[in-house]
């Protein structure tokens, strides 16, 4: 009889702990390694928007159709179906999350990332509307996560013949508040363009390469296109 007690009581500590096992893992389990920011999981809902997986808002929320749209994409490519993005699904998918499960919002992202990209907001887009200002760091941030170009904000706006402030010197131009507040908001995920990785100002622009692009929207003086 006491031989059978124990024997039920270490069964019953064995399921405890087994239970707690469980309970640690799903508490530290991620549905995107690199980490669950609003920025990646924005970019993996506009890529799989994009290949036809994910047909509702991209809100920058992992829920149940984001989890859904990556599981269907991993069937389709022959990944493991787990609805994890690890290396592998962030590969098959083409996209650049932001890496080390740091976030490159407004709240992590270092002042003088913040201040650069405020000056390029200032010297591309002042005298924009506001909602023009967020689409044009956007579409820096964009970049950044995008493989066709560098991986961080200063490579994105110091590619050669990337932007015309950079050229002209007006990069180096103090930013105002409202530059700073649409670098902001644009780190904290606000895309206006909805992943477009291109703009310029029809008036002014020169490069025939560029007018071949589609057009997605235009906001003020300047047209946005995803490429």
């Amino acid at each position: 009889m006491k031989k059978r007690i124990t024997a039920i009581l270490l069964a019953i500590v064995l399921c405890v702990a087994s239970v707690g096992i469980a309970s640690s893992y799903d508490a530290e389990a991620k549905n995107i390694v690199k980490g669950d920011t609003k920025q990646n999981i924005t970019a993996v809902q506009t890529r799989l928007k994009e290949l036809g997986y994910y047909t509702i808002k991209v809100d920058g929320i992992w829920g149940s159709k984001t989890l859904a749209a990556v599981k269907k994409f991993q069937k389709d490519y022959g990944l493991t179906v787990d609805g994890i993005v690890g290396a592998r699904t962030e590969k098959a998918l083409k996209i650049t999350l932001s890496g080390g499960g740091g976030s490159t919002s407004s709240g992590s992202i270092s002042s003088s990332n913040l201040d650069l990209l405020a000056r390029c907001v200032y010297a591309e887009a002042r005298g924009e509307p506001y909602m023009g200002q967020v689409a044009v760091a956007a579409v820096v941030l964009n970049r950044v996560r995008s493989s066709k170009f560098p991986n961080t904000i200063s490579g994105v706006i110091y590619q050669p013949l990337a932007f015309t402030a950079v050229a002209d010197g007006q990069i180096n131009l103090s930013p105002n508040q409202s530059a700073y507040n649409a670098a902001r908001d644009a780190l904290n995920g606000s895309d206006p363009t909805n992943g477009c990785l291109y703009y310029y100002n029809p008036a002014t622009a020169t490069s025939k390469w560029i007018w071949s692009l589609k057009v997605e929207l235009t906001i003020g003086k300047h047209s946005f296109a995803r490429a």
